[in-house]
């Protein structure tokens, strides 16, 4: 696994949030803006994500994409894993062959535990987690304060 997320990842978590913000059908050059990127790259980006049923892909011209998936059920690792396919590749971090238990680098045991602790955290950070404002359901207090509501999310209350 590389210690760094790729274009396609970034931009299709960054697509399923501004999916999620928008609400209902948005029409794949508005998604691009909003995220960055054009719409040929978008469609290349969304293919994993409709494959999964995450989104609806609509043709034609009041198609658009539709979020199917709620935030809080997907996390970081199972979208990076949606592009770029399986973390787990085997590949040594020192050479450019496999690195195995039997035969391991010399970096192959704390490489081994970072690598855990790292996929282990984003398959823990939920979409809904990315999501500003917080969305409903990722909210833990909800408290009136002159006449406004404040929300405080859950990062928020984390040691």
């Amino acid at each position: 696994m590389r210690l760094e997320i790729t274009r396609r990842a970034d931009l299709a978590t960054r697509a399923l949030l501004g999916l999620a913000a928008l609400g209902g059908r948005v029409k794949a050059a508005e998604l691009a803006t909003r995220i960055g990127t054009t719409p040929g790259f978008l469609s290349q980006t969304m293919t994993p994500l409709v494959q999964r049923g995450w989104v609806l892909s609509e043709r034609g011209p009041t198609g658009g994409y539709i979020a199917f998936a709620a935030l809080g059920t997907l996390s970081v690792l199972d979208v990076i894993e949606a592009i770029d396919g399986p973390t787990e590749s085997g590949r040594c971090v020192l050479a450019p062959q496999p690195c195995s238990k039997d035969l391991p680098c010399a970096l192959h045991e704390p490489w081994s535990r970072a690598r855990a602790q790292l996929v282990a955290e984003l398959g823990r950070t939920l979409l809904s987690d990315l999501a500003e404002p917080p969305l409903a359901g990722n909210t833990i207090d909800t408290a009136e304060q002159g006449g406004r509501e404040e929300r405080t999310s859950r990062e928020d209350q984390r040691p």
